[in-house]
């Protein structure tokens, strides 16, 4: 029998009422203000012992310095879970989210401009991960020489962004060479992703290498290096990290510097973003359960954002296990489906 099940009503209520409590106030929940908040009129014997069995199933606890309880993991797991009440996010908010992330068009922009709107909003860092490029359709692609062998190649997104990367080759192209190649390139190939146009083109180098002619399968060598994404190209924005001082539990020097050199390094949290991508709607981490020692004390809320019903990228909060979840899930639910709007449209 799991431990939901083992609750009963009583015990589950008052569960609900500790938490909601110890979110709005930080402060341990005594039995007293228990009482007072789930208005049940209960002797303080009756609300001692429904406390004393949450904390023996290890879903409060009684910090030593105060005689209420705090929640643990578990009990913030049980409440997420079952228990929580979530809010719809309301008009105003809403109308922000559309006007700012609306106005946007380089889709970097959009990315800065939903973790700032997720900070503000929350009072907490929001993270969004940037659009993976395997994912970015292509509208053009053009081969330059440069000098040599190295030939720059200018990527021409849907959404207007242009990226330049210098590629060598084996041999010198001329500039007529190159024309040809970009033009062989944008008829059989523009207007897919990154992804689909780099399988297509491993695909037919190994299946038609016999009927190719010798600029063909150079210009499918030349493209095939020029997407080639670069190890830590994909990425994310964070904005708010100082939020993050204003709550007591995560204020401690040790702490908080931990904390923005986990954000600075980047590498664990993309990790946690990337395990995310994974996986469908909404998901969160609560303390420990994310993995990764500077994240213990946090919770992370996140939600993958979609365009043409393809994951691109992962946005969320990072703050305190103490954090209004009834409000945060549905932020950032909201926020990732007009992120990928926006991206759509632009």
């Amino acid at each position: 029998m799991t431990m939901e099940h083992e609750l009963n009503d009583r015990a589950r209520h008052f569960l609900k009422v500790l938490i909601e409590r110890y979110i709005r106030s930080g402060q341990p929940v005594g039995s007293r203000t228990l009482a007072k908040d789930a208005g049940l009129d209960l002797s303080p014997a009756t609300v001692r012992n429904v406390m004393a069995d949450l904390e023996e199933m290890g879903l409060v606890t009684s910090p030593h310095t105060s005689a209420g309880r705090v929640p643990t993991v578990q009990g913030y797991r049980l409440f997420v879970d079952t228990l929580v009440s979530l809010q719809p996010v309301n008009e105003a908010d809403i109308l922000r989210l559309r006007d700012q992330l609306g106005g946007e068009e380089v889709p970097h922009h959009l990315v800065e401009s939903a973790s700032r709107l997720l900070a503000g909003l929350t009072h907490m860092a929001g993270v969004v991960m940037i659009p993976r490029h395997d994912q970015v359709v292509i509208r053009e692609l053009q081969f330059v020489h440069l000098s040599d062998t190295r030939t720059l190649a200018i990527l021409v997104t849907s959404q207007g962004e242009v990226q330049n990367r210098i590629v060598e080759t084996s041999r010198i192209f001329t500039r007529s060479e190159l024309e040809q190649a970009s033009r062989f390139i944008n008829e059989h190939y523009a207007g897919h992703d990154l992804e689909t146009i780099k399988n297509r083109i491993l695909r037919e180098m190994s299946d038609h290498r016999q009927d190719m002619d010798r600029l063909m399968e150079e210009a499918l060598t030349i493209a095939d290096r020029a997407l080639q994404v670069e190890e830590g190209e994909d990425d994310f924005v964070v904005t708010g990290q100082t939020n993050l001082m204003d709550f007591d539990e995560l204020a401690h020097l040790d702490r908080i510097k931990e904390l923005f050199e986990a954000f600075s390094e980047k590498q664990e949290i993309l990790h946690l973003l990337e395990r995310c991508s994974q996986a469908q709607g909404v998901q969160l981490f609560i303390g420990e359960e994310s993995g990764y020692g500077p994240l213990e004390q946090c919770s992370v809320v996140t939600a993958p954002y979609t365009v043409d019903e393809k994951v691109v990228g992962v946005l969320g909060v990072i703050g305190p296990t103490r954090m209004a979840y009834d409000r945060v899930i549905p932020l950032v639910d909201v926020t990732a489906k007009l992120l990928g709007a926006a991206l759509k449209s632009g």
